[in-house]
């Protein structure tokens, strides 16, 4: 695995979807960046099919796309799988590692960790499909971060490429400490590569990341500063005026894509308004309060100038 390969996008709902991924890319010098999609669902019975549009959009070519799916038992597993292996993917990624509480609570994401009877199943289920290579990411646990211990023995039978890690609960959702002495036990104990994953905000933090883990997956890191990777790469951090250039190209991009390709400003401004979540400290409390206020298009793009 060459340098540039260590650092991967993380999934992130509702953001680093194709589009969002593919301007990215193209914006920002992706090159072998690992792109890992926002999971595909069983929901209401079926797989749903924006998931599946988005791992299949032409948006997608040319990129390194790792699917990632979310389940709660060898069932939903299996349907996800033959999904995703018939849309023609041979890598997938398991979550283990999502917060949300609705997710938690039906045994999906972090919940899964806690069922160790249909971790048996899932592990006996990844052992016998062949020309798939999966890997897995996670959480510590749900409440607790040694949550994660019986669930090792079965991660170690599984045959993967590498186990994400963020080294929160759950319950912490995406705020206080990390468990760094607990991260280092999980790493110890499993015999894959280890990807680093959490609060990794500057060039300097990917470094750290990588001296202490395999590799390092970025995401909200990147939604605040998306020149996150390319600065690393660079070996030099951005002026703030290089910054807010890019990410106005990178915005302008997505935005032409969704005002041609949808109807009225209400769906425009319900997706591009998410772009900016995370980039107040780049464009200004006073222009973030007029985006988020903006009721039709006009509003808004007299917003962002």
């Amino acid at each position: 695995m060459s340098r540039n390969e260590k650092v991967a996008v993380a999934p992130m709902q509702g953001y680093t979807d194709a589009p969002f991924r593919h301007y990215h890319s193209e914006i920002y010098g992706g090159g072998d960046t690992l792109y890992c999609s926002p999971f595909l669902r069983v929901e209401h019975g079926d797989i749903r099919r924006r998931d599946l549009r988005d791992i299949t959009s032409p948006f997608n070519e040319g990129m390194r796309l790792l699917p990632q799916v979310i389940f709660r038992d060898v069932e939903e597993f299996t349907r996800l799988v033959d999904a995703v292996a018939g849309a023609g993917f041979d890598r997938i990624d398991l979550n283990m590692g999502c917060p949300f509480p609705p997710q938690v609570k039906k045994g999906r994401g972090a919940g899964l960790l806690a069922n160790v009877a249909e971790l048996e199943k899932i592990a006996a289920a990844v052992e016998s499909r062949n020309g798939i290579t999966f890997s897995v990411k996670m959480r510590l646990g749900i409440t607790s971060p040694d949550e994660f211990i019986p669930a090792v023995p079965l991660l170690n039978r599984m045959p993967l490429s590498h186990v994400t890690v963020h080294p929160r609960v759950a319950a912490q959702q995406y705020g206080g400490e990390l468990y760094m002495d607990a991260y280092a036990r999980l790493r110890e104990s499993l015999s894959h590569p280890v990807i680093f994953n959490g609060d990794v905000a500057t060039p300097a933090d990917i470094d750290a990341a990588l001296s202490r883990s395999d590799g390092v997956m970025i995401g909200r890191g990147l939604l605040a500063r998306p020149s996150l990777i390319a600065e690393w790469r660079e070996g030099r951090e951005w002026s703030a005026d290089e910054r807010l250039e890019k990410i106005m190209r990178f915005h302008n991009e997505i935005f032409a894509y969704y005002a041609d390709t949808l109807c009225g400003d209400t769906q425009i401004l319900m997706k591009i308004k998410p772009f900016w979540d995370y980039l107040e400290s780049e464009i200004g409390h006073k222009t973030a309060k007029l985006i988020k206020k903006a009721t039709t298009v006009a509003k808004y793009q007299a917003a962002i100038g």
